[in-house]
């Protein structure tokens, strides 16, 4: 009874939304004619959240159905993730010819993950060298992924197998700055990368749609004195060998419809930096360029667009994370990257993590969860509504990202509020048919903060003419769904 107070309270206190006549302090524009690309997805990396949460099918629920499921104490509208990415692990503790796996002094236990080929005395799958047992958690978690509808599912390394490894170390080089794969091993990371997408093909009932074999190889943090996880340092010449290595063993494999991703460079700088260097050879190679978001709000995002929409290859936006639980730096992010970097698929880095990281706040180490952060429900505004298939529309303005559903008719568009409340208003008089007029818009409002409103469902405002118009408050994210839009 409270829950539905509180919502009256709300849809009285924004109710203003669908009075006719109304004027709105902005207006944006949403341009029918643009396309920025065929969105393909959202999604999560995997890695040690799936490690320390793998079995658990009410997390399953909450990130890849839209479902409604009890996490937390906390009802949740599932994410509808449909990206799920893989990270095939760097670490073993077992001991060969009298070597074993060196450990960084200030590594993290949760971070490290179990890796398939413990030795190498033999490339066979199916000898001894080989350890298909371990890392259960997390490729449960990708079965139940895969179960419930994640259809692109990616295998990533964070580094290669320890002992492929110069100082056997698989957080880092020593210096950071210098390559950690050695080089009569690099045709052995390419195998490695290769086995283990075939092995799933065949025996897991997963298919990578990608592999990339590298993450933020170009950064220098990755060290053996100071490394928290896996890590390895690639120059670009490094990588173009690798990538060449990589995509004959996948073909000699019969994946060669597995296509390579790379470079997944930390910055959008370093990203634009590699693609310059990799080579046409190396390039020809690569079928979609991965970038995270680690940069923020700086970083040339336009360019590293420019240059990849040129090529005709695909642009993923395939690590975001920060430690704000409120949503503000996300979204904020988030809608720079939708305007400027223009990715067709967006993915959060640890769904659940400690200190604001993740969506859900927990602990990985000690297994527990402790509350779900308001940056949820803020992502949830884009996942639920802005779904696979969907045509990316230019929304206008640098607060609004809109997409289109052409089978259904159906325009989205989701937009913020930074500045005092007011009323935002939304102009569609570029598509040649606006929708029906005084025909309800369905809208979803969440409050960016520590608190406020979550995800909240309403059908109080009318297309007038051929626009629309809401009251926002301060921070608030909506989320509108239009029927019977025609471009």
């Amino acid at each position: 009874m409270a829950a539905l107070l509180q919502a009256a309270t709300i849809a009285l206190a924004l109710g203003l939304a669908a009075v006719p006549g109304a004027s709105a302090d902005q207006t944006t524009v949403i341009d029918a004619k643009s396309n920025l690309g065929t969105w393909e997805g959202w999604g999560t990396s995997l890695a040690w959240w799936a490690v320390a949460f793998g079995t658990r099918d009410d997390l399953a629920d909450a990130f890849f159905t839209t479902k409604t499921v009890t996490v937390a104490g906390k009802p949740l509208p599932g994410l509808g993730f449909n990206i799920a990415r893989y990270n095939v692990g760097a670490s073993s503790k077992n001991t060969y010819n009298g070597t074993k796996m060196a450990v960084s002094p200030k590594m993290i236990a949760s971070r490290q993950v179990e890796g398939f080929w413990t030795d190498w005395a033999s490339a066979s799958p199916s000898s001894s060298s080989w350890n298909w047992g371990v890392d259960s958690a997390q490729r449960a978690m990708l079965a139940k992924a895969r179960d419930r509808g994640a259809n692109v599912l990616e295998l990533f390394s964070n580094s290669p197998m320890w002992w492929m490894c110069a100082n056997h170390n698989p957080s880092g080089s020593d210096s950071g700055t210098a390559d950690n794969l050695q080089s009569w091993n690099y045709g052995q990371h390419a195998v490695y990368m290769a086995t283990v997408a075939k092995y799933a093909a065949d025996n897991w009932n997963v298919k990578f749609q990608s592999v990339n074999p590298f993450n933020e190889p170009s950064a220098d943090w990755w060290k053996a004195g100071t490394g928290t996880q896996e890590g390895c340092h690639f120059e670009v010449n490094t990588q173009a060998t690798v990538i060449g290595n990589l995509r004959k063993e996948l073909d000699s494999r019969g994946l060669s419809g597995t296509i390579i991703s790379a470079s997944d460079e930390s910055y959008y700088d370093q990203a634009v930096t590699a693609f310059s260097k990799l080579g046409s050879t190396a390039l020809g190679q690569v079928a979609r360029i991965n970038v995270h978001g680690y940069q923020y709000a700086s970083g040339k995002r336009d360019t590293l667009y420019s240059l990849v929409s040129k090529t005709g290859k695909k642009l993923w936006q395939s690590e975001y994370g920060e430690g704000d639980a409120t949503g503000e730096r996300m979204v904020s992010n988030m809608l720079l990257d939708l305007r400027w970097l223009k990715p067709t698929a967006w993915v959060y880095w640890q769904a659940l993590d400690g200190g604001g990281w993740g969506l859900i706040d927990a602990d990985n180490g000690a297994k527990s969860i402790a509350s779900v952060n308001q940056k949820y429900w803020v992502l949830a505004q884009f996942s639920r509504h802005i779904r696979p298939g969907m045509k990316i529309l230019d929304g206008g303005s640098d607060y609004s990202v809109a997409a289109y559903d052409a089978s259904a008719k159906k325009l989205v568009v989701v937009a913020v509020n930074w500045g005092s409340a007011q009323y935002l208003n939304f102009d569609l008089s570029k598509f040649s048919t606006p929708g029906v007029d005084k025909a309800v818009v369905k809208r979803w409002v969440t409050q960016i903060g520590s608190s406020g409103t979550r995800y909240a469902a309403y059908s109080d405002t009318n297309i007038s003419g051929k626009k629309f118009w809401s009251k926002f408050e301060k921070n608030a994210v909506q989320t509108f769904e239009v029927s019977g839009v025609v471009l």
